[in-house]
C-alpha cells in the first residue's frame, strides 16, 4: 500500500493528521488515492446522512461592499459592479416562494453593507421567523463585532457562513488589503461559535499564492474550529478584480479535498458549492459523490442575480427559483440520491425550537 493510501486510511481512523502528513498527502496524490478517498468519504457521509441531500434558499441581498478584497467581484473598487440592494419586500417574497418550494433553510448572504444595521437585519430576521417558524436561518454577511453577532443570534438566526479564505498570514495578506485582518476574522469565528450559532468557514481551493504549506495550515485551523460547515470551492477568477487574469482553480483537486474535509469532519455540513457546478457540468454531481450533502439553489429575484458576480460565468442567473430547484433535484436524483424538504442541521447538536 501506498504512503498517501495509508494516510487516507489514518485520516478515516483517527479524523486528523500531523501537518507534515498533510502536507505529504496533498502534494504526493494520485488519481487512485482521489477515487478512494471518494468512496470513503461517501460511505461516511452515508452512515450519518443517509441518502438525503439538504437544500439552503440563497437570498443575495446586496451586492454592496466595504471591503476590497482582490478576488471579488462586489468588491469596493469594482466601477463596473451594477449595484443592488433588496427591499424588505422583495427577500420576504423570496423566503415566501422558497418555502412553497420546500426551502427550510434560508441563507441571507451579502457584501459587508453598513445599509443594513443590526436593527434592520434583526427586524428582518425576526419576521421570516415569524412567518416560517419551522425554518433555520443561516446568515453570511462578513466580519462584525460580538455584539452584533450575539443580536442576530437572540433575533434567531441560527447558523453563520463566514470563509476564513486561508489560515496563513503570510498568504491572507496577499488576497486582501492592508486594513484587513486575519486574526479578526478567525476571532469572529470563535465568537460566533461561543454565541451559539452553526458556523462554517472554508477556503477557495487554488486561490492565488495558495501552496501546500498553506493548504496544510487550512487543515489544521478547520480541525482547531471544529465548524459546523465547510464550504469550499474552486477559485474562479472575476475579470473586473486585480486576480483576473490569474488561473482557476482545480476541479479535481477541489473534490479531493471535499473527501479528506468528510473523513476529517465526518458529521459537517458540506457543500457541493455553486462554483464547482460553475467550472464543471456536473460539479455538483461529482461533488455529492465526493462528500458533500448540501446544495444551495438560488432564491435571489433573476433581475439581480447576475449582478452578483463574485467571479465570472456563474450559472443559474437566468433561471426562476422552481427551475433552480427542479433542475437540481433531478440532477441529484441522477447519481442516486434525493432532495429532502428538512432544516438539515448537524448531526449532534442541539438546536433552538422556535
Amino acid at each position: 500500500m501506498s504512503v498517501t493510501r495509508e494516510l487516507i486510511d489514518i485520516l478515516r481512523q483517527q479524523q486528523r493528521l500531523e501537518k507534515g502528513q498533510w502536507k505529504q498527502l496533498l502534494s504526493q496524490y494520485t488519481k487512485e488515492d482521489r477515487e478512494y478517498a471518494a468512496i470513503l468519504a461517501r460511505e461516511v457521509a452515508d452512515k450519518i446522512y443517509g441518502r438525503d441531500i439538504y437544500v439552503r434558499g440563497l437570498i443575495e441581498f446586496t451586492n454592496y461592499c466595504k471591503n476590497d478584497c482582490y478576488y471579488c467581484g462586489i468588491r469596493r473598487s469594482n466601477l463596473h459592479a451594477s449595484r443592488y440592494r433588496l427591499t424588505r419586500e422583495e427577500i420576504l417574497s423570496c423566503a415566501m416562494k422558497g418555502y412553497e418550494l420546500g426551502f427550510r433553510t434560508f441563507v441571507l448572504q451579502g457584501g459587508e453593507d453598513a445599509f443594513y444595521t443590526d436593527e434592520k437585519l434583526c427586524q428582518l430576521i425576526s419576521e421570516i421567523k415569524q412567518r416560517y417558524p419551522d425554518c433555520a436561518i443561516t446568515l453570511s454577511v462578513g466580519e462584525r463585532e460580538k455584539s452584533s453577532y450575539q443580536r442576530l443570534y437572540e433575533a434567531g438566526a441560527d447558523r453563520y457562513l463566514l470563509r476564513h479564505e486561508t489560515a496563513l498570514e503570510e498568504h491572507y495578506k496577499r488576497l486582501h488589503p492592508e486594513n484587513m485582518s486575519l486574526k479578526h476574522r478567525k476571532q469572529c469565528l470563535y465568537d460566533l461559535k461561543e454565541i451559539g450559532y452553526q458556523v462554517g468557514c472554508g477556503i477557495m481551493v487554488g486561490s492565488p499564492y495558495q501552496t501546500i504549506d498553506s493548504l496544510a495550515d487550512d487543515m489544521l485551523f478547520m480541525e482547531a474550529l471544529g465548524p459546523h460547515m465547510i464550504g469550499i470551492g474552486p477559485f474562479l477568477p472575476q475579470k473586473d478584480t486585480p486576480f483576473g487574469g490569474k488561473e482557476k482553480g482545480s476541479f479535481h483537486f477541489t473534490l479531493f479535498l471535499l473527501s479528506l474535509l468528510r473523513l476529517a469532519h465526518p458529521k459537517v455540513l458540506l457543500p457541493a458549492t455553486t462554483a464547482l457546478g460553475t467550472i464543471h457540468p456536473k460539479g455538483r454531481e461529482y461533488g455529492i459523490l465526493a462528500g458533500a450533502n448540501v446544495v444551495m439553489p438560488n432564491l435571489s429575484p433573476v433581475k439581480v442575480r447576475d449582478k452578483y458576480a463574485l467571479y465570472d460565468n456563474k450559472i443559474c442567473t437566468g433561471e426562476e427559483a422552481a427551475e433552480c430547484r427542479g433542475c437540481l433535484e433531478q440532477r441529484i436524483k441522477s447519481v442516486g440520491y434525493q432532495v429532502v424538504t428538512d432544516r438539515g442541521d448537524y448531526k449532534g447538536i442541539c438546536t433552538r425550537v422556535g
